[in-house]
């Protein structure tokens, strides 16, 4: 048998590809060498700009042609620049090498020694994760993330009137809405959203051991830490000013616990709309010429939502374990953190691939209210505790003498099935005022929903 021509290992790279490509824009190879560049560019023009070393500003044309050289970025730079490795051995190095060519194209060649001048390689580094992780979160995995949250709080509203038999620990509960259980995960969602959009993305630029050594020796004169907050602050980042040869990188962790979190309340999610599905809740709505099974003709299976779920729990997995290796570095620098933030982009693309999933498969079911009103007709004995509730309130008021409401309720329903006609005639013989037995004759279970419908305004934007 011949063998295949190169494939692509990762099924984000295959046969995902489509739902996740945008984050190859950032957390790629080639993403990451282009910020690279950015930084090193940014830095020699920092240094020109303040005429750090006897250099004078760039002539505005010279300099807008210099940035150019990112915006342009393409394919042709992204081969250069792994040709260079190639003999480098060096990533940062063969980036450097790059800017001094580009420079040379330029006629530039007089300032060609500020190319990553007093520089350790993680300089450039840290500040080119920072860049690339938080464009791909804020411009591909945020909006994505949005889209599903704003999803739920449509269907949230459209359903805030309509009962369900709530079902604590998978038995028979008080009555809620579904509008308001779908309201419950977008808060959660929202709650979390807001820290990860609040994220530090810091930043350090100190040199081979965040002590400023060699810039020091160069220029004493200078305030170098001046000099790195100003530079580490233009490109929109937060200066850390207490570092080892890296960036400590504690945000990094901050920022893949808090989505990992997320992953795990949209697993939650993912969970119940199946458990709803499986239960007639939701009807699925079938896509035209799609399979349920290979030899079942009649299943529409909620794929949609197993996706999901798989794909958030190698989300978690992969940024739970970034969390926690990116925060060691034995002694001053080791390298662990190189290989594991190659990996990022793995991580949140599985999220990225969940987060299409769940948006496709809240596109795909609708509420079966019927089934729903079926339910909690054949579950009367969930009012229990609305009348022992009542009865208690009684007794305090001075309108009942029963002993123990709570035990004559489950002796009448525990483990039982109880209808309407049972729940009425009970009610009638108990010893509590006319007021209150007459709204309990006349509550339902599918009227003992409380304040669930109310609880929605929560999520609404507020006036």
């Amino acid at each position: 048998m011949p063998p295949l021509p190169p494939q692509p290992i990762s099924p984000l790279d295959g046969r995902y590809r489509p739902a996740v490509s945008e984050l190859g824009e950032f957390l790629s190879e080639a993403g990451l060498n282009r910020a690279r560049v950015h930084v090193e560019i940014d830095w020699l023009l920092y240094l020109t700009d303040h005429s750090m070393f006897g250099s004078e500003p760039l002539e505005p044309e010279l300099a807008r042609r210099l940035r150019a050289v990112v915006q342009e970025f393409g394919q042709a730079d992204i081969d250069q620049i792994a040709t260079l490795e190639a003999t480098t051995r060096h990533d940062v190095k063969a980036v450097e090498y790059y800017v001094r060519r580009k420079l040379a194209d330029l006629g530039l060649n007089h300032i060609a020694e500020l190319t990553h001048f007093g520089c350790t390689s993680e300089d450039i580094n840290n500040l080119s994760y920072a860049l690339t992780i938080r464009s791909a979160v804020t411009d591909v995995w945020l909006p994505a993330f949005t889209a599903v949250i704003e999803e739920l709080r449509r269907q949230a509203v459209e359903y805030r009137d309509v009962p369900m038999l709530a079902h604590t620990h998978g038995q028979p509960a008080t009555p809620t809405t579904m509008g308001k259980e779908l309201a419950v995960t977008v808060h959660r969602l929202e709650r979390v959203k807001a820290q990860i959009e609040g994220t530090e993305y810091l930043g350090k630029f100190s040199g081979a051991t965040g002590t400023f050594a060699a810039d020091l020796v160069a220029d004493p004169t200078a305030d170098w830490q001046a000099v790195s907050r100003g530079f580490v602050t233009s490109l929109g980042l937060e200066w850390n000013p207490l570092t080892t040869q890296i960036e400590s990188h504690d945000w990094q962790a901050e920022l893949y616990a808090r989505i990992s979190h997320a992953n795990r309340i949209l697993h939650n999610l993912c969970t119940d709309v199946w458990t709803y599905i499986s239960m007639g809740y939701f009807a699925q709505i079938p896509v035209a010429g799609a399979t349920g099974s290979s030899t079942m003709p009649h299943k529409v299976n909620p794929i949609r939502f197993e996706n999901a779920e798989a794909n958030l729990e190698l989300s978690s997995a992969l940024l739970d374990s970034l969390a926690a290796t990116l925060v060691t570095s034995r002694l001053q620098r080791d390298l662990t953190d190189s290989t594991t933030q190659r990996n990022v982009g793995v991580a949140l693309g599985h999220s990225l691939l969940a987060l299409d999933n769940i948006k496709g498969g809240l596109g795909q079911i609708s509420l079966a209210a019927d089934v729903l009103a079926r339910d909690l007709d054949a579950n009367w004995e969930v009012l229990g505790e609305a009348i022992q509730t009542v009865v208690r309130a009684e007794v305090t008021a001075g309108r009942s003498s029963i002993a123990d409401p709570y035990a004559l309720l489950k002796e009448l329903t525990r483990g039982r099935r109880i209808g309407q006609a049972e729940l009425v005639e009970f009610v009638r013989g108990l010893d509590i005022g006319d007021e209150a037995k007459e709204r309990l004759v006349a509550l339902t279970p599918a009227g003992y929903t409380g304040l669930a419908s109310e609880l929605v305004d929560h999520i609404l934007p507020q006036q």
